[in-house]
């Protein structure tokens, strides 16, 4: 307790012996409490009275709301319009265009410095913020940019701690009630912001004042904070305004506001109930990418979430939607609130053109233009066969569909007479026949076959090949019987399965494609690895027994037929776990 005296004194020499006293009383009881914030990092709260007095980051103390209530001028403060408070209690930053300019000039203070927000006509401080920017700064942009980076505030979770009061009612100092109707006239007369003299309608400069911050920062849509404006009120101006304050925002804090917007969109227009429990990476892949408008491009990297999983932790603090961990490791959106004020506000932005719309179209209708290969089964007319087919005008290494060879043999059984006469389900076999189709064990015993087993014989002697036609291509005659795409699972270490499928360029697949898709689908990690002993074949590997997903794949959505795929019997039995 001494020490922690001897923290504030220094933190706040404002304070006076006697307020040091009674801000750490001796005899009071004084509790700590050790709370994470979304982002992980660790805050020590201190309490007395049951209400949070301090919170301490990275070894800094900063006072509560509660504090400064009992001590308003413990701060350097500065003023804003009261639909701002709303917005830094979501997570905000305070822009500077929402800050309003008293007669007698603001505040000197030093980029860092501690500061605290109050509303207009009420010396009771709602927020907690570092300034961003000097005084001088300040005047010199023009009152553009982010201004204060707010730490606390009224309404948040740390007020939640205490007993949940509101903030007193405190006259401003003006000592000159002259002075004080001056005030008032020029902020009725403040061309920057054109609002009327209630507070409550300032609503363009909340427009304004917002900005991104690390924590839970969101813009919401004009539309919102437009209901209460006049009928004839200058749009073109505050747009205007309003642009200005956009471009002196850092590239983090647009790539926020970017996030929020694409957030916002999709929960709006793409997600549906029946969509539910969906996949937070098939959000951000399939929804949150498609709202992205031409020109830019979501990375949260680039934000300062840096995790899109901290992105929605945030969005859950604000109550418009809920994330559950349903698997293991695997997060899905399980509800979301579409009576929520933001998403009831949003609007698509005017002009709005998907970035990616391009790219999806592309991929989709490469999706729904992919067609099953046409796989046509060929026979080459090797050598031995010649004799039986020269008669029908063809050589040695001629292709033959089968019923071209079908049509040949027949005509050859019938051009030479060799149906039986007693049985015409029976063909004799001449010289050519038996050198072509029977093997030397049974030249002697064979006189006549079957129909069915003259073909099958002449087929299966003559050279395989097959021809496969892409869609919109060329056909494309290879040797050999087309190898069907093949699933195994194989066994890793410590007991884990892994599921393999190769061949599948062969049908017009994409190896990388399939694995994305999958990865997406089923949530687990894919690969793509050379196949051993094929030169220039790769394979998928994915983790998990994952050939139900692959069927469907495979056998529904691109249609290949059944007999070109190979180990669909490998797919675990579905059914209640004893």
């Amino acid at each position: 307790r001494r020490k922690l005296r001897t923290d504030v004194a220094a933190a706040f020499p404002n304070l006076s012996t006697e307020q040091l006293t009674e801000f750490i009383p001796n005899k009071e009881e004084l509790n700590v409490i050790k709370i994470y914030t979304h982002k992980g990092e660790a805050i020590t709260v201190y309490t007395s009275n049951k209400n949070p007095i301090l919170f301490e980051i990275e070894k800094a103390l900063y006072p509560s709301v509660y504090t400064l209530w009992a001590y308003p001028d413990l701060l350097p403060a500065f003023s804003t319009w009261p639909p701002v408070l709303q917005k830094l209690a979501g997570g905000a930053d305070l822009m500077l265009p929402g800050v309003a300019v008293p007669s007698s000039g603001f505040p000197r203070v030093e980029r860092g410095t501690l500061c605290a927000v109050t509303l207009l006509g009420n010396r009771a401080p709602v927020a907690v913020g570092v300034a961003t920017m000097s005084t001088t700064e300040m005047l010199a942009s023009g009152m553009k940019g982010k201004g204060f980076a707010i730490l606390h505030t009224y309404m948040d979770h740390l007020w939640e701690l205490g007993d949940k009061s509101s903030p007193p009612t405190l006259a401003p100092l003006v000592v000159d009630p002259a002075e004080k109707e001056n005030v008032e006239d020029e902020e009725e007369q403040e061309p920057v912001i054109s609002c009327t003299a209630d507070p409550l309608q300032h609503v363009d400069v909340a427009d304004l004042s917002l900005k991104e911050q690390d924590n839970c920062a969101r813009l919401v849509g004009k539309e919102e904070l437009n209901e209460n404006r006049a009928p004839e009120r200058a749009e073109d101006d505050s747009t205007e305004v309003q642009q200005e304050a956009e471009d002196s925002r850092t590239p983090q804090e647009q790539m926020d506001e970017l996030f929020n917007q694409c957030f916002l969109h999709a929960l709006k227009w793409k997600v549906k109930k029946s969509d539910l429990p969906l996949l937070t990476s098939t959000f951000l892949r399939s929804h949150m990418f498609s709202c992205c408008p031409a020109g830019h491009q979501l990375d949260i990297k680039k934000s300062s979430y840096k995790k899109f999983s901290k992105f929605l932790q945030c969005m859950q603090h604000q109550k418009i939607l809920q994330v559950k961990e349903l698997n293991k490791g695997v997060e899905s959106i399980v509800e979301v609130d579409w009576k929520h004020p933001d998403i009831k506000a949003f609007t698509v932005p005017e002009g709005f053109s998907s970035a990616t719309a391009a790219q999806e179209n592309k991929t989709e209708d490469k999706e729904q233009s992919y067609h099953a290969p046409e796989i046509i089964p060929l026979y080459g007319v090797s050598a031995k066969m010649v004799p039986l087919f020269q008669e029908s005008g063809h050589r040695k290494g001629s292709i033959l569909s089968s019923s071209e060879v079908r049509n040949i043999v027949i005509n050859y059984v019938k051009a030479n007479e060799l149906v039986d006469e007693t049985n015409k389900n029976l063909v004799k076999v001449n010289a050519i026949l038996c050198d072509c189709l029977l093997d030397k064990s049974e030249q002697d015993e064979i006189t006549n076959l079957k129909w069915d087993d003259l073909l099958s014989r002449c087929l299966e002697r003559l050279q395989p090949l097959h021809q496969v036609t892409f869609f919109g291509q060329e056909p494309i005659v290879r040797k050999g019987n087309i190898e069907p795409i093949s699933i195994t699972i194989a066994q890793r270490s410590s007991n884990k399965k892994v599921t393999i499928i190769k061949n599948l360029e062969l049908y017009g697949l994409d190896p990388q494609c399939v694995a994305n898709i999958l990865q997406q689908r089923v949530q687990a990690s894919a690969t793509i690895t050379p196949v051993p002993g094929a030169k220039d074949r790769v394979q998928v590997q994915i983790q998990g027994n994952q050939i139900h997903h692959l069927a469907k794949m495979l056998l529904e959505e691109y249609q290949l037929p059944r007999k070109y795929i190979q180990g669909l019997e490998k797919a675990p039995k579905l059914g209640r776990k004893k």
